[in-house]
């Protein structure tokens, strides 16, 4: 690593894994169960990325963001998608009142952390209005363009129960999330204690929750992310592996047949600032295979475009990043 005078010290990641430790026991006071999904979000905020959260409802989504912003002290909003909804709803508008002539109304789109729920529910139109600012980190009201607050995370759900009336994402615009993870039931005894400490019983706001961190600490904890060492075979790691998914022949992968499309340039991007972002969190200052691995299916998984006789006999993509991750040699 004495190549490289700009990687940060293992000092500075223990610090940083304890800021981070701290979260985590905040969090858990009102989140019960779930670790891997405040896992996968610390992670993306930390790579400065967003994530696509597909899960039934009631499994806590909205309780999850407004705790992750209240613990960061950070502003939240949340933004319901229905099939009426404007762009307008979600960016803001230019509007008129006398004596005071036009100003701008900003939209709930200027907030640190967003829900945009049920995504799939609006028009294509107002979808891109968002994945555009997620994007380009700012938004275009009437003539002019305002910078989006920072740091700016948006966590999107889709409800995979029910497809009638919902507009699928397309591809393009799917690419744009850093992550796609699946929000799972809780375990027995995690249901349990939800029991008594659900917000149908108890207020949000009645839950003692203290802010551990600030959105500018925020922002040093996405800088030193960058500054973690990532080896030339590690890279040449990353890109094997999404070009496995490109050309899975030339790597004997057996669910390669199932595949119509690979993962873009972005696949390879996003595994190699998220594995930084996971060697933060994990207290080392050097990006190792097992990172790596531990984010790519998440990275991978709704980057894979199926074919036709995979789509008809149910084929996993997470089946097919794990056997590209046992085929492809570890440096």
């Amino acid at each position: 690593m004495a190549e490289s005078t700009n990687v940060i010290s293992k000092e500075q990641v223990l610090s940083f894994v304890k800021q981070l430790e701290s979260v985590k026991k905040e969090i858990s006071k009102a989140v019960i169960g779930q670790a891997k999904v405040i896992d996968m979000i610390l992670s993306a905020l930390v790579a400065n990325g967003n994530i696509l959260l597909e899960g039934v409802p009631g499994t806590a989504k909205t309780l999850i963001m407004r705790t992750v912003s209240k613990v960061m002290g950070c502003q939240f909003s949340r933004i319901q998608f229905t099939p009426d909804l404007l762009p307008t709803d979600i960016i803001g508008l230019t509007t008129y009142e006398k004596g005071r002539g036009f100003y701008v109304l900003k939209g709930p789109i200027f907030s640190n952390f967003v829900l945009a729920d049920e995504i799939n529910r609006a028009p294509p139109k107002v979808q891109s209005a968002l994945l555009e600012s997620m994007q380009e980190r700012q938004a275009t009201i009437g003539k002019e363009t305002f910078p989006l607050p920072v740091p700016f995370f948006v966590l999107a759900t889709e409800n995979p129960l029910e497809n009638v009336g919902t507009y699928p994402l397309p591809e393009a615009q799917v690419d744009r999330f850093l992550f796609k993870i699946f929000i799972s039931y809780p375990e027995i005894d995690e249901e349990i204690k939800v029991l008594t400490t659900n917000m149908s019983i108890q207020k949000f706001e009645a839950i003692t929750l203290s802010p551990i961190l600030s959105p500018q600490e925020i922002i040093q904890l996405q800088d030193a992310a960058k500054k973690i060492y990532v080896d030339e075979r590690i890279k040449e790691y990353i890109v094997k592996i999404v070009d496995a998914t490109r050309n899975p022949s030339r790597y004997g992968i057996k669910y390669g047949k199932y595949i119509q499309w690979g993962a873009s340039p972005r696949g390879s991007i996003g595994i190699y600032t998220a594995s930084m972002a996971n060697a933060l969190i994990n207290g080392k200052n050097f990006v190792t295979p097992e990172n790596v691995k531990a984010v790519a299916p998440n990275v991978l998984n709704h980057r894979i475009i199926l074919n036709y006789e995979g789509v008809s006999e149910n084929i996993d993509s997470f089946d097919i990043v794990d056997e590209i991750l046992n085929k492809i040699p570890v440096p």
